[in-house]
């Protein structure tokens, strides 16, 4: 057995295991991925979360050589997606596309959930901002916000809004919406796309949908969007007012949508995907259909996303008490 005798001998001994050590993770880093990568998205396909997962997955494939397969996992308002992902070996050949639903208010509003997202997933990057828009189908015959304000007024109770589940973005839309002006309006949650589907046959009279979502059936007449939910107008529809325009003071309420992965997932995968992630949205041809789609792109750190995810999950939870919001 080689013995080292010397203290410079042992110093160049530990410099060397320390190399090789560092240059093991690196070739980990690089080589990852060597098989195809499966992301889940927890709703159905069709749906906002499903649109932006295909389109970076369609170009991560490019990137690394490997396929990158989309899962849509739908139920329980994102629940059976998220925990698929939870339960998946931490090798970041299982990764997950969700929203602020499953992630900041689910935890809030399920009792009986099985997994903790702060502590049992790992962020990797915030993908993109996207207004709600309030939809209405032409037979309602509303043209504005007002309008429909009006009219719930006028019929307490008789006015459904729908929503792709409870603790859905579009669920709490509607929840703010009615609180704000103190409006009697019943949620009517549904699995997925099924809601658009109401709400295009006149069976429920309004929603607040994703905009990428109804973006076709708004420039195809099939839906009058009334107002936008986020503080600011979406470029993607300028002459559409906020809700803060049509006269609900302090209305703010956006979706975001970003990249996870089961929490014990190492760092320099977490790092190559963040990394990789942040390339594809930096993509022109990305951005602009992204944009098209009326997703803004936004990017950034792991670290960052993961402060923000705190601070979502600190706001929904104040809210839902509030609201008393639960889910059977």
């Amino acid at each position: 057995m080689y013995k080292c005798h010397s203290k410079i001998g042992q110093a160049a001994v530990l410099a060397a295991m320390v190399a090789i050590q560092v240059g093991a993770s690196n070739a980990v880093a690089q080589e990852w991925p060597t098989k195809p990568v499966k992301t889940v998205v927890a709703f159905t396909a069709g749906g906002t979360t499903d649109i932006i997962a295909r389109e970076i997955s369609n170009e991560l494939s490019k990137m690394w050589g490997e396929s990158v397969v989309v899962e849509n996992k739908p139920g329980a308002a994102g629940n059976i997606g998220t925990g698929a992902v939870v339960s998946a070996k931490p090798d970041g050949y299982t990764i997950l596309m969700n929203s602020i639903g499953p992630i900041a208010v689910n935890p809030y509003i399920y009792a009986k959930s099985t997994f903790n997202t702060m502590t049992d997933l790992r962020a990797v990057t915030l993908v993109a901002d996207v207004p709600n828009v309030l939809v209405v189908a032409p037979s309602l015959n509303v043209k504005t916000v007002q309008d429909l304000t009006k009219q719930i007024e006028a019929k307490p109770g008789s006015f459904n809004c729908a929503s792709t589940g409870v603790g859905t973005a579009a669920h709490l839309s509607c929840a703010m919406m009615a609180k704000t002006r103190n409006l009697t309006v019943t949620h009517i949650p549904y699995k997925g796309a099924d809601a658009l589907n109401d709400v295009l046959s006149g069976r429920v009279q309004f929603m607040f949908a994703t905009l990428p979502s109804v973006i076709g059936n708004i420039k195809g007449g099939k839906l009058i969007p009334l107002a936008v939910s986020t503080a600011k107008r979406s470029p993607a529809l300028k002459d559409v007012p906020t809700m803060q325009e049509a006269g609900y003071k302090d209305f703010a309420m956006g979706s975001w949508f970003g990249y996870f992965a089961p929490a014990k997932t190492p760092d320099n995968v977490i790092q190559k995907l963040n990394k990789d992630i942040n390339t594809v949205l930096q993509n022109p041809t990305v951005k602009t259909k992204l944009s098209n789609e009326g997703a803004e792109p936004v990017g950034g750190s792991a670290e960052s996303f993961t402060e923000f995810v705190k601070a979502e999950n600190a706001k929904w939870k104040a809210f839902t008490t509030e609201m008393n919001i639960s889910a059977k």
